[in-house]
């Protein structure tokens, strides 16, 4: 029992397991992400969802090819199922979660559609309730329907108007977005596919998909500052944002870096109040109700892990 007890902590580093690492990749996500909403609504002020889409997408292909490229000594070949697979998780994770994260900007006050696409790790936590074992599922589900009802205060009481008042179709894309997101987290724990591996075709396809639409909609391409800020958010927030996060999950696997990620509304929904976005004293309510059972669902979730 010793002898198993003492081998334990180098078989938890080997694999990653409570690695420091996985603490400061996920930190380096939630940095990144938490400018996303604000330099984006800055963007959608004056261009197309369609062209801050495209730029998002070139810039974060760009960094996967860099990381690719980089890395493509060290990777092992896989069969042509895993890699299906382990592209499809890729699509619907990045370009599900952002092309549906932009659209809900653009069809409601970014601070409002911001909250209710981080309803992404209550999703997660409902999934653990049906398809997990949860070692306290009353707990772990009435947090979730807490935030649920913190969601339903923000969108009610954004701007005092009566409930969906605004666009429907912003709704349904920030609550698209989180389960794209929700279900990313969940599948790319599991994929023993490296992260660069399956964002880099998964961002390409994006880039094919958003210049088809900037086509469309006839827009044209920006200079100066507006391209710089459009490929940084795809070099930062979606590029090396969504990198950081996935090497922090295959190292971690959820619980104390889950609790990290959970920052992120705290402080992308801070960045956009000082920068004149505002909230109903219904819709803050809400917020508190979303941030902290986010939070909390990501401690329960990390001591449900330490108990195992």
């Amino acid at each position: 029992m010793v002898g198993n007890g003492n081998r334990a902590p180098s078989r938890r580093f080997r694999d990653g397991s409570g690695s420091p690492s996985a603490l400061v990749f996920a930190a380096g996500a939630v940095a990144l992400w938490s400018t996303n909403a604000l330099v984006g609504k800055s963007l959608l002020a004056s261009h197309p969802v369609s062209l801050v889409q495209l730029l998002q997408f070139c810039g974060a292909a760009l960094v996967f090819a860099v990381i690719h490229l980089a890395s493509r000594k060290n990777a092992a070949p896989e069969n042509a199922a895993t890699g299906a697979r382990s592209i499809a998780v890729g699509i619907i994770g990045l370009v599900g979660t952002m092309v549906l994260q932009y659209i809900a900007f653009a069809s409601m006050p970014v601070i409002e559609a911001n909250l209710v696409a981080y309803t992404w790790p209550l999703m997660v936590a409902a999934a653990v309730i049906v398809l997990g074992k949860p070692q306290r599922p009353v707990l772990l589900g009435s947090t979730a329907v807490l935030g649920f009802v913190g969601v339903a205060l923000v969108i009610s009481g954004g701007r005092g108007q009566p409930f969906l008042q605004g666009s429907i179709v912003g709704y349904l894309a920030a609550f698209g977005s989180a389960l794209c997101m929700a279900f990313y987290s969940i599948a790319v724990a599991r994929l023993a596919t490296p992260s660069e591996r399956l964002l880099l075709p998964s961002a390409l396809v994006g880039v094919g998909l958003t210049l088809l639409w900037c086509v469309h909609d006839g827009a044209a391409w920006p200079a100066g500052a507006d391209l710089l800020l459009g490929l940084y958010l795809g070099a930062g927030p979606m590029g090396l944002g969504y990198y950081f996060w996935s090497r922090a999950l295959k190292l971690e696997g959820g619980g104390k870096v889950a609790v990290v990620a959970y920052l992120t509304p705290i402080a992308s929904t801070l960045l956009l109040t000082m920068s004149g976005e505002t909230l109903t004293l219904t819709a803050i309510a809400g917020a508190v109700l979303v941030i902290g059972s986010c939070i909390a669902v990501g401690i329960e979730r990390s001591e449900a892990e330490n108990h195992a």
